[in-house]
């Protein structure tokens, strides 16, 4: 699998922007502030249809600009996809799969298999638990559209849920409705749990086996899934928290609150881990994404690096390098200097300027 090419028309600081990648590695470098990892952005919602970085519709869109527009063109083992995304400052977005519209945003994951690791990845250890839901969260969705369907739903269920719980302060009578969202929350969320206790268990082992690697041999890592709450457990959970949510408008317990533990040699390296034992976990979690995929979908990935490299010492950049051998990479980076000193094998190599980008021929010494 790989992106061919990445058309942008009033994308961020993009006016019109046509640019065609290699199946190898792809480098995208230049001072900060000049776009270079708006292009990878792009190539993110292209999969799926959301920004990495939470952006709003409307802020992505050109200052000048009413509408934006992505066209991004893959080729994959059994056939070539053609994906356009139309942004609206206002009104909803539209996307179109080969030319033909589809109705649901949804319906694009699994077409485009996206990792995407920035230096804030490498902080998803050591932050709070919403940082590793997101990661299971963002896998998943990509390997498995039931999972994507219900964690949708569960969403939607706990946003009108928590809607409700505030309703009910001012109208005590819409207290008679809550059990109907409760089956629903407790349908979509005891599917989560198991999902999500499954994925967690296959990456695992591969995880420590990157994390042995990287390190050395010296420390075995290890992973395990902190649900909030069992699924068995769920409806009585649920039902016996209902005073408490009613008293603070929120639901206390569900997926929505799940975390995921890590450690070595049995100390919880989320809290007393070095920043180097965080950073290698980050690394090896990030590097078992790539194989979890392939096992899953049966090609490789596209892997974006945004400005990770200038993050990792020597060590920790050489093992990342040749992990990326036969799989299509963009890497966006202030200097050529990490990949000069590595030998790495460079395909393409594009200087972005002030929203313009130049291709240009790189050969190491």
């Amino acid at each position: 699998m790989i992106i061919e090419s990445i058309d942008l028309k009033d994308y961020r600081n993009y006016k019109d922007l046509s640019i065609v990648f290699d199946k190898g590695c792809n480098i995208i470098y230049g001072d900060n502030a000049q776009g270079k990892t708006n292009i990878l952005e792009a190539a993110y919602l292209s999969g799926t249809s959301k920004s990495h970085k939470g952006s709003r519709e409307r802020d992505i869109i050109n200052f000048d600009a009413d509408e934006a527009h992505i066209r991004t063109k893959i080729k994959r083992s059994d056939r070539d996809y053609q994906i356009d995304i139309h942004l609206k400052k206002k009104g909803k977005k539209g996307i179109a799969i080969d030319r033909v519209p589809i109705k649901k945003a949804t319906d694009l994951f699994g077409i485009l298999s996206i990792i995407f690791f920035s230096p804030e990845d490498l902080n998803i250890i050591k932050n709070g638990p919403s940082e590793r839901r997101r990661f299971i969260d963002s896998e998943l969705c990509q390997l498995d559209k039931i999972y994507l369907y219900n964690l949708v739903n569960y969403n939607k269920i706990l946003t009108q849920r928590n809607k409700l719980l505030k309703d009910i302060i001012f109208n005590p009578k819409l207290k008679e409705t809550l059990p109907i969202w409760d089956e629903q929350l407790i349908e979509y969320g005891k599917k989560i749990i198991a999902s999500r206790r499954k994925f967690i268990e296959e990456i695992s082992l591969v995880v420590n086996e990157m994390h042995s690697k990287i390190s050395g041999g010296k420390e075995d890592l290890g992973m395990a899934y902190e649900p909030d709450v069992e699924d068995m457990f769920f409806a009585d959970e649920l039902i016996s928290n209902r005073e408490r949510d009613l008293k603070f408008a929120q639901t206390s317990c569900g997926p929505h609150r799940d975390d995921v533990f890590f450690s070595i040699k049995d100390i919880d390296i989320r809290k007393f881990g070095s920043q180097g034992q965080q950073r290698t976990c980050a690394l090896s979690l990030k590097l078992s994404e790539i194989e979890m995929m392939e096992r899953t979908i049966g090609e490789k990935p596209i892997l974006l690096l945004d400005d990770v490299m200038s993050e990792l010492d020597s060590k920790r950049q050489n093992y990342l390098l040749d992990g990326l051998r036969d799989i299509q990479t963009i890497i966006t980076c202030t200097g050529m200097d990490d990949f000069v000193r590595n030998r790495f094998p460079i395909n393409k190599v594009f200087e972005v300027v002030s929203g313009k980008v130049t291709e240009g021929n790189y050969t190491a010494d």
